[in-house]
């Protein structure tokens, strides 16, 4: 399955680093039941792998990413697991890795350089990051009439308030973030409060694209709704 397919018409992608399997599951259960089906579970943590294999196992209706890949032995520890996608940095060896294991890839670009490269490749959608370190909303706008046949899904710096900039794009298919699964002063995971945010969050391209006509800069439109939703800071 190609990453285009994988991304469909969903626009939420959160950045996830668990603690805990039990809690890679409880966290990723609430947002698939709020209509989030993209997670990317980064290796940032001792336990990652298993949690990305225990909620591949567990949610079917989840499409799981594997992000912060720095080795093409991490690419092979994630073959075989279904609706598995990797998200990572462009490197000819990372590149290669993954097309062995036959995995949809989401190369990371910050560069029009890096855009061209990927592009040559044979990669049409790309991952942009740091997205508001490397220019934002604004310079991915710039690209929309140099580099038309290419996507980006920004991640990086980006929150409840600007979402709404990256979003309205004609070339951005997703955007990532982990606003919405924050971590309390003792560490843990408010799930409720992952709940409210992920259900007030514009899940696929069918809401967006009222934002993309009328809403300002901070309106996000919430699922299922026509009604623009400013949210807090």
């Amino acid at each position: 399955m190609s990453i285009e397919a994988i991304l469909g018409d969903h626009r939420i992608v959160p950045v996830l680093a668990f603690k805990s399997v039990d809690e890679a599951l409880a966290v990723s259960r609430a947002l698939v039941e709020s209509g989030i089906v993209l997670l990317e579970i980064t290796l940032r943590t001792p336990v990652a792998l298993d949690c990305i294999r225990a909620v591949a196992a567990a949610l079917p209706d989840a499409r799981v990413g594997v992000g912060t890949i720095v080795d093409p032995a991490q690419v092979a520890a994630a073959r075989g697991r279904s609706r598995v996608w990797c998200r990572q940095a462009l490197r000819p060896d990372l590149a290669a890795a993954v097309r062995e294991c036959d995995l949809p890839f989401l190369p990371g670009v910050a560069t029009v350089s890096e855009a061209l490269a990927a592009r040559a490749l044979g990669f049409r959608t790309l991952k942009f990051f740091p997205a508001h370190a490397s220019g934002g909303a604004s310079f991915l706008a710039s690209l929309q009439d140099v580099l038309p046949d290419l996507g980006f899904c920004p991640t990086g710096g980006i929150n409840q308030t600007n979402a709404g900039d990256y979003l309205r794009l004609g070339n951005v298919r997703a955007i990532g973030g982990s606003w919405m699964v924050r971590r309390d002063a003792n560490g843990g995971i408010d799930l409720e409060q992952t709940r409210a945010a992920a259900e007030g969050l514009p899940h696929t391209t069918r809401v967006t694209d009222h934002c993309r006509r009328n809403c300002s800069s901070a309106c996000i439109t919430p699922r299922n709704s026509a009604r623009p939703l400013s949210l807090p800071p």
